[in-house]
């Protein structure tokens, strides 16, 4: 099950990705003209013309993850701990590189920065892109406080959680929260950004471990009590649980949690989708249904519940449609085989 977990999360984020990308930037009236009045029902062509492309949300998850194998590789093989951050960095600079150039270079023989598919500019965060390019590394020793990070202090953008749901995937919850919020602070310095992260992942370890997905939120949030200035990530936490628990989930109710621009929105939205909505597809549609970053919130969406349920658990055409799928899919049993080894 566990493995199934793993393929879910990276999966479900890359549907849930797919979906809301062509519609990102569209408001809630403009998708309803255009795809009637509940929206886009499953992918639709955006500005490239293709149906299921993932953005830079699903491409910065996979260099997550590529930089979590080897870490965890490397502190297997040679008892080195402590230099994940480092990894983590240089997995970001690699994505960089696929931001500017057209195609792999001769000399990208292995690993994500030779797959041609990914070098692809999908309207990445503008935070993500200057943060990555000032190649700062956090020290993963220093007790999270509640005060700004050197890059961008004040930038909270949801580019911070859209990437951090793989942590969960191969920490306890305790663990997976202190390497999110601190590699979230390679592009973004604002507590709020960086706890947002650190609760994704923190939700997602629960879930992976077979909590249910409104016990691993309240677990999330125990655990985000315990650090200061936690309080704007942890409000819009309880707000989505109690709108979820009000029932009759609609887009408007959606759209009361913000757009998803910033951080603790774009988780709020991904989770009181999960939990609302009837079904997986329809939780998929409702977190994308909006007029804000409807990747974002349609990827965080589908982390959940596909670490939830894993990866038999999503919409199978969706699954089989979206661009990368055999590579997302080896690189998460990669993950997996890597983790049951440690």
């Amino acid at each position: 099950m566990y493995r199934a977990r793993v393929r879910g999360c990276l999966l479900g984020g890359a549907v849930g990705d797919a979906l809301g990308y062509p519609i990102e930037f569209t408001s809630l009236d403009r998708i309803r003209a255009s795809h009637g009045q509940r929206g886009v029902a499953g992918y639709v062509p955006g500005a490239h013309g293709a149906l299921g492309l993932i953005s830079d949300d699903t491409q910065m998850t996979l260099f997550t993850v590529e930089a979590i194998i080897t870490s965890h590789a490397r502190e297997r093989a040679k008892g080195i701990g402590g230099a994940w951050s480092m990894l983590l960095r240089q997995a970001y600079e690699r994505w960089l590189e696929t931001q500017s150039k057209p195609a792999p270079d001769d000399s990208a023989t292995s690993g994500l920065i030779s797959e041609p598919w990914l070098y692809a500019r999908r309207a990445p965060g503008n935070a993500c892109l200057s943060g990555v390019a000032q190649m700062y590394a956090p020290d993963p020793w220093i007790p999270l406080d509640g005060t700004p990070g050197p890059v961008n202090p004040d930038s909270k953008g949801c580019g911070t959680v859209m990437r951090s749901a793989p942590f969960g995937l191969a920490n306890t919850a305790d663990g997976a929260f202190a390497m999110a919020a601190r590699g979230a602070q390679i592009t973004h310095g604002h507590p709020t950004g960086y706890y947002a992260a650190g609760a994704l992942a923190a939700i997602v370890a629960h879930l992976v471990s077979g909590e249910s997905l409104e016990g691993s939120v309240l677990l999330a949030l125990r655990l985000l009590e315990r650090h200061p200035a936690h309080e704007e990530t942890s409000a819009a936490l309880r707000q989505a649980l109690d709108l979820a628990a009000e029932g009759s989930p609609t887009a408007e109710k959606v759209e009361s949690l913000g757009a998803g621009w910033v951080a603790e929105e774009a988780l709020a939205i991904g989770v009181y989708s999960a939990l609302a909505a009837s079904d997986v597809k329809a939780a998929l549609l409702l977190a994308v249904n909006h007029s804000g970053d409807s990747d974002s919130t349609g990827s965080i969406c589908g982390n959940l519940l596909g670490a939830r349920y894993g990866d038999h658990g999503l919409p199978h055409n969706w699954v089989q449609q979206v661009e990368g799928r055999a590579a997302i899919a080896a690189l998460a049993d990669d993950l997996a085989a890597e983790c049951v080894r440690g």
